[in-house]
Order: structure tokens, then C-alpha cells, then sequence
């Protein structure tokens, strides 16, 4: 089994050699993805320069010439991903690379076909801002009321799919839209959909957290537009 992990990086500048260097760390044959997504504090020419990367096997780097999203940077990674599983792994650090092993076991024993890992279901995690807990639960709800399924964390920043999944998807979101559509569209599949317990180190916005309520809002009209006029 070779594992695709795919991270878009957008101004990580302070985070993204140590996330690559514990994915690499991380078990299983992998290939590692790196989307630049049009970075402007440094990250790209960390990503250019640094000479530690050459000895990272497997390790491809995208540049984006211009900031386009979250989405965006899944769709132009998945046209170099040769895996027979794909990982999603942010750059911040919120996730924790250790925990690969809980997150394709289901997928590895032909349990599932996709894997959230859910912050909500027990994990140790930073305890941090009441109303984001509240923004998410909501969203997750929405989600689950138009998708028949019963997530407890559609917005996670883990997800992992067998290749064959993604090769029948279309993303068109280019942002952060992405969770609830790929959500949406895994479930019109009919999809083994497991969740799994994480931890989660949530930043604050001086660390360099970016998602805001605007993001909530789209993460909303994403929902209904992918669940009722797809």
C-alpha cells in the first residue's frame, strides 16, 4: 500500500519543515505532496531552498503563483498523487502526523472506504474558543441533515480516501468549501464512511489560525449547494 499525503500550505512559513518532517517519520510507504498556495511570508523559499528537503524521499513540491484556497490546492495535488490511499494533512500542526495509523486501520482491515478523524469523539485536544466549537457543531448538523449521516466533525482537517473515491469525485470548490463538498459528495456515493478519534492542537489567531465566521458562512451556502442543487 503506498499512502499519498497531501499538504497545502498557505503563509506556514513557521510549521512547514517540522509537518513534513513528521509525516515523513510517520509509518507506512508514503509519497508526500506539498501545495504552496501562493505564499507570501516565507514558505515557498523554505520550500525551494532548504537543503533538508532533498533527502526526503518521495517528496514532490507544487507552486501556486497566487493565494486560490484550500480546494484548490487538493485538486492540483491530486494530479501528481500516485497512492493507493490519499491523506489529507494540514500544515499547522493542529493534527498530528502519530496518529496515521488510527486513521487508515479501517481502510486497511476493508472496512471503510473513508475516514474522518473526528476531534469530538474523546481525543485529547487544546481546550480553545467556545464559539467555534458552536460554529462547527452547527455546520456539522446542517451537513448531516442533508447528507443522512451522523458525523461528529464534518469540518475536520483529517480525511483519508481509497484512490478509487477521489478518481469518481469532481472538487470544484477552490476554498475551504471543500470539506462540506467533498462530505456531500462521499455520501451521494453511498461510501463506508468511518470516524475516528483524534487529538487536535488547535492555534489561536496570533499563532496563525486564518478560518473565520466568513468561512462559516461559506462552509453553509457550500452545504445546501452541493446537497440540494448537485
Amino acid at each position: 500500500m503506498l499512502l499519498t499525503v497531501i499538504i497545502p500550505a498557505y503563509n506556514e512559513a513557521k510549521t512547514i519543515l517540522e509537518v513534513i518532517r513528521k509525516v515523513h517519520e510517520a509509518p507506512y510507504e508514503k509519497e508526500i505532496i506539498v501545495v504552496d498556495d501562493g505564499s507570501s511570508d516565507g514558505t515557498r523559499e523554505i520550500l525551494r531552498n532548504n537543503r533538508e528537503l532533498e533527502k526526503i524521499p518521495n517528496l514532490k513540491i507544487i507552486f501556486h503563483e497566487k493565494n486560490q484556497g484550500k480546494g484548490a490546492a487538493i485538486r492540483s495535488a491530486l494530479k501528481m498523487a500516485s497512492g493507493d490511499v490519499i491523506l489529507i494533512q494540514d500544515a499547522d500542526l493542529e493534527y498530528d502526523p502519530a496518529e496515521y495509523p488510527n486513521l487508515l486501520s479501517p481502510i486497511l482491515e476493508g472496512k471503510a472506504d473513508v475516514v474522518y478523524g473526528s476531534r469530538f469523539l474523546g481525543g485529547p485536544h487544546r481546550v480553545f474558543y467556545f464559539w467555534h466549537y458552536v460554529g462547527n457543531k452547527i455546520i456539522t448538523l446542517l451537513s448531516n441533515m442533508l447528507t443522512d449521516l451522523n458525523l461528529t466533525d464534518m469540518e475536520t482537517g483529517y480525511k483519508v480516501f481509497r484512490r478509487e473515491i477521489l478518481e469518481g469525485i469532481e472538487i470544484e470548490s477552490s476554498d475551504f468549501g471543500f470539506e462540506p463538498e467533498i462530505t456531500a459528495k462521499v455520501a451521494k456515493k453511498k461510501c463506508r464512511i468511518y470516524e475516528v478519534p483524534i487529538s487536535y492542537f488547535g492555534r489561536g489567531y496570533e499563532e496563525g489560525k486564518k478560518i473565520t465566521w466568513v468561512d462559516g458562512l461559506k462552509a453553509i451556502f457550500a452545504i445546501l449547494k452541493y446537497n440540494l442543487f448537485r
